[in-house]
This record gives structure tokens, sequence and C-alpha cells, in this order.
């Protein structure tokens, strides 16, 4: 398992940064638009190492994704709940484990 806790992270900064890192790589040479795919863009990605989220648990009550993880989270299942972080009680971590285990996964077909 991997829990991600962001600081001072914004995910269109995050896509930003990866389009420039891929340009820079470039370095001036003409782009091919078969070059750019998905896969081109996960591997610029601050989390490029680590598997996209099955599931994004929202705290505090707000019902968006708040520029979070934004081309990561395409398929994950999102959860929704009043409680702020810190107070984050082991009971309704699991339930959203059941509710997440009790979704049909479908990514997308």
């Amino acid at each position: 398992m991997v829990l991600n806790i962001c600081i001072a992270y914004g995910g269109r900064g995050e896509i930003v940064q990866a389009m420039k890192a891929f340009l820079i790589e470039k370095n001036g040479q003409e782009i091919d638009l078969d070059d750019v795919d998905v896969q081109t863009i996960h591997d610029k990605l601050f989390t490029n190492d680590l598997p996209d989220p099955d599931l994004i648990i929202r705290t505090g009550g707000e019902l968006r994704l708040s520029n979070f993880l934004l081309f990561q989270a395409a398929y994950a299942e999102l959860f929704f709940i009043n409680s702020y972080f810190p107070l984050l009680r082991e009971i309704d971590f699991l339930r959203i484990i059941r509710e997440f285990q009790r979704r049909e996964r479908r990514y997308g077909k």
C-alpha cells in the first residue's frame, strides 16, 4: 500500500512541469505527435515511479479534487467525507475500504 500526502502541490503545475521536461528532453528536435501519449506524460510526472491511485479520499466536506493528482486520478475511485484528515477515524477508513471493495472497477470501459 502507498499513501501519498501532497503539500504545496498542484496537479496543473505538475502537468505543466511534465510537458516542460518532455520539451527539454527533446532539446529543440522536431516532435512527432505520435511520440506524445499517456505514457510519455506519465513518465514525466512527480509520481512516475508509483502506480496511479485506486482510491482517493477527499476530507473536509469538499466535493472536488482541488487540483490533486489530476492526471493520475483518471480511474481512481473517489470518496468524500466531512471529517478533516487529522480527525479521520479508523471506522471511517474501514467503511471507505468496504465500499471500495463493493465497487465495480471498469477503468473507462
